[in-house]
C-alpha cells in the first residue's frame, strides 16, 4: 500500500522510543556476511529505509543484489516488530528514482489486534540464527511447505523445494565456486575482512563458522574461512531440505521483495522450531542461477537458496552474531 504524505503527517505515529526498540529488534535480520547494510531515518511521522553503499561487497556483490535483499529482510522484520507493538505499517517500496539508495518509506496506523501469526514471527526474530552445520530432517515439513509458499507469494516470489537429487549438483557447484573464488584476490580479501576476524558489531565471528570437517558434512554453501577445529554433529549426515526463492524480474524492486520473502520464510521456520541457513553464493554467478532454474523447471530468476532442517534437540544454541548499535543505523529528524 502506498503512503500519502498528507495522510501520514496528519495521523498518529509511534514515539521515538518505540521506533528505536523496533529497529533494534529488526536489526537481527540476516544480511550477506552480516554487513547490516541499512540505514533508517524517522522524521516523526514516516520511517525511511536507505541502502548503505559503504557496506557494498564490491567483489561478491558488485550490482548490490545481495545488499538490497538484505535490506528487504530487515524491512519485513521492521514491519513485524511494529505490528507486535500495535502499529500497522503502510509501505511504499523504491519510492524515488532520483535517489537509488532510498528503498522504502513506511507510514503508520494504530493496530489494536494484529494477527497471531505476525506476532509469532515478531517473537521469532530474537531467536533466529544462521545454522551452518549438518541438520536433521525438518519436523512437520509437509504441513509447513504450503505455508512457506503462501508467505513467499505475498511478495510476488515463488518458493520451490528442490529434490534430494539436486544436493550433489549444488555441492559440486559450491566446490567449483570456492575454487574459482580462491583465485580472486579481491574476493578473498573481502571475505576475510568480514568473516572469521570481524569487528565486535558486524561480520561473521569465527564461532559462527563451521570447521572444514563440519562443512564437509554439509557441502552446499559458501566456503568461508574455517571456524574453530570441532566436530559438532559429527555423527549426522545433512538432511536439511533445500528451497529456492525466485522471481520473474531482476530489479531493485524485486530484490527488495526477495529479501522480504526470505525473512518471512526464515521467521516462520524459526517459530516452528526449525533451523535455517540462507545461501546466496550459488546465485551470485550466472551459472548458479541457470542451474537452479533448470532444477526447479519453472520460469523465473532464482535469487536465494535456504537450507531448512532440525537441530539436535538437546543441543545448546550457538551465540547470536553481533549487531551494530541502533545509533549507528537510525537517525531522527
Amino acid at each position: 500500500m502506498s503512503v500519502n504524505d498528507d495522510d501520514v503527517r496528519g495521523g498518529p505515529a509511534p514515539d521515538p522510543g518505540t521506533v528505536s526498540a523496533a529497529i533494534e529488534l529488526a536489526a537481527r535480520a540476516p544480511s550477506v556476511h552480516n554487513t547490516q547494510p541499512w540505514r533508517w531515518r524517522f522524521d516523526g511521522y514516516r520511517l525511511d529505509l536507505f541502502a548503505d553503499a559503504e557496506r557494498l561487497l564490491s567483489a561478491a556483490d558488485p550490482l548490490g543484489r545481495q545488499l538490497v535483499i538484505s535490506c528487504g529482510a530487515m524491512l519485513h522484520q521492521v514491519r513485524a516488530a511494529f505490528a507486535d507493538r500495535g502499529w500497522r505499517t503502510d509501505t511504499t517500496r523504491v519510492p524515488q528514482e532520483k535517489r537509488p539508495d532510498h528503498l522504502a518509506s513506511i507510514g503508520f496506523r494504530p493496530w489494536a489486534d494484529p494477527p497471531v501469526d505476525i506476532r509469532a514471527q515478531a517473537h521469532a526474530i530474537a531467536h533466529r540464527r544462521t545454522d551452518r552445520l549438518a541438520l536433521l530432517d525438518p519436523s512437520g515439513w509437509d504441513d509447513l511447505v504450503p505455508v512457506l509458499g503462501e508467505l513467499a507469494a505475498t511478495q510476488d516470489v515463488r518458493l520451490d523445494v528442490l529434490a534430494e537429487s539436486a544436493r550433489p549438483q549444488l555441492a559440486a557447484l559450491s566446490r567449483e565456486y570456492a575454487t574459482l573464488r580462491g583465485h580472486d584476490m579481491f574476493y578473498d580479501l573481502e571475505l576475510h575482512s568480514w568473516a572469521g576476524d570481524s569487528d565486535i558489531h558486524d561480520g561473521v565471528p569465527r564461532t559462527a563458522l563451521a570447521s572444514d570437517t563440519e562443512f564437509a558434512l554439509v557441502g552446499v554453501g559458501r566456503s568461508f574461512p574455517p571456524g574453530p577445529r570441532s566436530t559438532r554433529r559429527s555423527h549426522l549426515s545433512d538432511h536439511a531440505r533445500l528451497v529456492v526463492l525466485s522471481a520473474v524480474r531482476d530489479s531493485v524492486a524485486q530484490w527488495l521483495r526477495i529479501g522480504e520473502a526470505l525473512s518471512a520464510v526464515l521467521l516462520e521456520c524459526t517459530a516452528a522450531g526449525l533451523a535455517t541457513c540462507p545461501l546466496t553464493n550459488i546465485t551470485e554467478l550466472p551459472a548458479g542461477r541457470e542451474l537452479l532454474a533448470s532444477l526447479i523447471g519453472c520460469p523465473g530468476i532464482p535469487h536465494a537458496v535456504i537450507r531448512i532442517g532440525s537441530a539436535p534437540p538437546d543441543e545448546i544454541p550457538a551465540p547470536l552474531t553481533p549487531r551494530r548499535p541502533v545509533a549507528d543505523i537510525l537517525t531522527f529528524g
